[in-house]
């Protein structure tokens, strides 16, 4: 049966509301259970304080208080990072501008170059163009719903069930495009690696960072380290800035 189910009726209240919308109706909907528990944890910091604070020689009901609060801050820290995790799937944030900010924090004092919002003309624009000592690289920026999974499977990537073909493939075209006319233009070998910031969803690697299909997936705040700790070049500060320079003469600034 198209759009349902004939075995469970519809609800009016979730007809045509987007994933999003049900996101956050159901996180608000859960709100007093998540006090519930939150107050219990703190209740069982206060009892475990309470005692290390009299094993300890200190104050049991000051050291209770302490650790009970502690718990709870510390319960409701995860559940707040769990929902922000979500603000750019749900509208709320924009992925490109928190990924930008966290690539000049991390990579600008180390002598990397940030470019936002580039294309070579005819292709498919990008979020950033980064240059650095350790060679370029080119960063996309997507948002999944928090239940998407995505792993390697032998050297191929999937999103759930969907394969990552596609979006390896216009990613890795734009970045052999722009190497290509860097190259042309400096007179300077470069290669440019394609990485892909993952705003919400699982990914399925140790420290949040996995490549495959010639593309590498990874949180925003581990793309600016994979980057220090992946370089395939050795450029030179005056290279650097040749290519720099090149790339925003010719490359399309996107609005």
């Amino acid at each position: 049966m198209p759009n349902g189910s004939i075995y469970v009726p519809k609800d009016e209240k979730f007809t045509g509301a987007s994933p999003q919308n049900l996101y956050v109706t159901f996180w608000f909907a859960g709100r007093k259970n998540r006090i519930r528990i939150r107050a219990a944890i703190a209740v069982a910091g206060f009892v475990v304080g309470n005692l290390l604070g009299s094993r300890l020689g200190l104050n049991p009901f000051v050291a209770g208080v302490v650790l009970g609060a502690l718990a709870g801050g510390v319960d409701w820290f995860v559940a707040w990072r769990l929902y922000e995790r979500t603000a750019v799937w749900r509208g709320k944030r924009r992925g490109e501008v928190r990924t930008g900010r966290l690539l000049r924090l991390m990579l600008r004092r180390r002598g990397y170059r940030v470019m936002d919002g580039r294309a070579v003309p005819g292709e498919a624009s990008i979020d950033h163009l980064v240059i650095g000592p350790g060679g370029v690289w080119i960063v996309d920026n997507e948002a999944w719903s928090p239940d998407t999974l995505i792993a390697r499977y032998g050297e191929r990537l999937f999103f759930d069930e969907r394969f990552g073909t596609s979006v390896a493939k216009g990613l890795i075209s734009a970045a052999e495009s722009m190497a290509a006319l860097l190259t042309k233009e400096t007179g300077i070998a470069v290669t440019i690696a394609p990485v892909l910031a993952v705003h919400g969803g699982k990914i399925k690697a140790w420290g949040g960072v996995l490549t495959g299909e010639g593309l590498t997936v990874a949180y925003p705040r581990r793309v600016a380290g994979w980057i220090r700790s992946n370089g395939s070049a050795a450029y030179t500060e005056e290279q650097i800035d040749l290519l720099a320079r090149t790339a925003a003469r010719i490359l399309r600034r996107m609005s």
